[in-house]
């Protein structure tokens, strides 16, 4: 079965998100677009914190979200108790994020990395397991509530 994936952002990361959707959904992985729909001037919260609350309450199994610097997106997103946004721009960075943070959304920057950059980043990300053990417990004292 596919893995689900729930993908949002701004107008900055507009494009890039138009680009990955086509390239997940070419590898078999079933997305969700949570918006924006244009390039117009939105605001990011309007479509983050939707697709964290989808994320936390497991209907999908990993978000992305993109805007320019890639910081609003992981503020908000971290704000859901249940989030462990990670914002990088590297692959070992996405890999780490997953491995060792058990990271359940990936915050691109899309203003400071290239396309290319984001599409590995993201497939990483997507398919890098969580290695648990030592770090399980550092992930269990994370969230507040």
């Amino acid at each position: 079965m596919a893995k689900k994936i729930a993908i949002g952002g701004d107008h900055a990361g507009f494009e890039y998100k138009g680009k990955l959707i086509q390239k997940l959904e070419g590898l078999g992985f079933e997305i969700k677009d949570f918006g924006p729909f244009s390039e117009s001037s939105v605001d990011y919260p309007d479509f983050v914190h939707p697709l964290s609350s989808a994320v936390e309450n497991a209907e999908f199994e990993l978000g992305i979200v993109i805007c320019g610097s890639g910081n609003g997106v992981a503020i908000t997103a971290n704000k859901h108790q249940g989030i462990r946004a990670a914002l990088c721009w590297n692959e070992e960075l996405a890999a780490l994020a997953r491995q060792h943070n058990n990271a359940n959304v990936l915050a691109i920057p899309a203003r400071f990395v290239s396309y290319e950059v984001a599409e590995k980043m993201a497939q990483t990300f997507l398919n890098t397991d969580f290695e648990g053990g030592r770090h399980q417990n550092r992930v269990n004292k994370i969230a507040c509530s």
